[in-house]
């Protein structure tokens, strides 16, 4: 799992097992160890109509609805987006989607993303 932060937008993006684990386990949740302590990135399934985010405990926690995720693993849905209220009055844009491999060579293992839409041929 990829998380991508810039300002007021935080995007997940999921490999092909990543989202079948989360279709069938209802959680998935990754962990970045820096030297004074960890970062946690998680994405589970909750009772929201749509996408939350919360961030307690150097943790970032993306909820889904049950109804949204449901068949994600198997259909073309690219993803999921939904703006969320802050604290301060403003707005918090988050996404997930599946994680397509790059038109590009980036040196990176993509063995697990699903195929960049953009280099399939017709």
């Amino acid at each position: 799992m990829k998380i991508r932060i810039r300002g007021n937008s935080v995007r997940f993006r999921l490999t092909k097992n990543e989202v079948e684990q989360l279709c069938r386990e209802k959680f998935i949740e990754e962990q970045t160890n820096f030297p004074n302590l960890d970062f946690t990135y998680a994405v589970r399934v909750s009772a929201t109509k749509n996408l939350e985010v919360d961030f307690a405990n150097n943790k970032i926690s993306l909820q889904i609805s049950e109804e949204l995720l449901q068949g994600w693993d198997t259909n073309n849905k690219v993803g999921y987006s939904h703006s969320v209220p802050t604290s301060n009055g403003r707005t918090i844009d988050i996404l997930l989607e599946k994680d397509f491999t790059c038109l590009e060579d980036r040196g990176e293992d993509e063995s697990n993303n699903y195929p960049n839409p953009k280099s399939l041929t017709h």
